[in-house]
């Protein structure tokens, strides 16, 4: 029997809550992201973050791209955990894993997986700056033309698109 958790937390996040890969025998990679605050963004000292979600539409959409990433990787298990409440520089923000038979599938299923909901979940942050001042980071919005392109265009168009938003 799977651990069943919620995906937002206001807790400090820790890599216990996930099943352990001893109930995934098939599996011989795991793909683990980590993101924590770092002190700066776009020049500006940061000293804190705040997140916020409305928690049951992002609980929801979580665990629907858990279930698309599975199957669009063949993996056998993927989770992500997002924070939400204040962090210092330091705290981690978002945790994700993901089992696969074989390294790459668990290495991409993980990126996927972060990146679909860094951009996708209704999860917002607010930075607060060594000035005092604070303000919430703007998001980026997906291009919904995506799959129409072709694929060198749409890494670049990804590769711009997280330069550019940096998260």
């Amino acid at each position: 029997m799977l651990k069943d958790f919620s995906r937002i937390q206001e807790q400090n996040l820790d890599q216990q809550i996930f099943d352990h890969i001893e109930h995934f025998p098939e599996c011989g990679g795991i793909g683990i992201f980590v993101g924590t605050v770092r002190n700066h963004h776009e020049g500006r000292a940061v000293k804190a973050l705040k997140y916020t979600a409305y928690q049951p539409v992002a609980e929801k959409m979580i665990r629907q791209i858990e279930q698309e990433i599975q199957q669009q990787y063949g993996v056998a298990y993927v989770r992500v955990v997002h924070r939400i409440g204040a962090l210092d520089i330091g705290g981690v923000a978002i945790i994700a894993m993901a089992y696969a038979a074989h390294r790459r599938e668990a290495f991409q299923a993980c990126e996927a997986a972060v990146e679909r909901v860094k951009h996708e979940v209704p999860v917002w942050k607010e930075e607060f700056y060594a000035d005092g001042s604070s303000q919430f980071v703007e998001g980026c919005c997906i291009r919904k033309d995506q799959d129409s392109m072709p694929n060198r265009a749409k890494a670049i168009d990804v590769h711009q698109h997280a330069h550019a938003c940096q998260h």
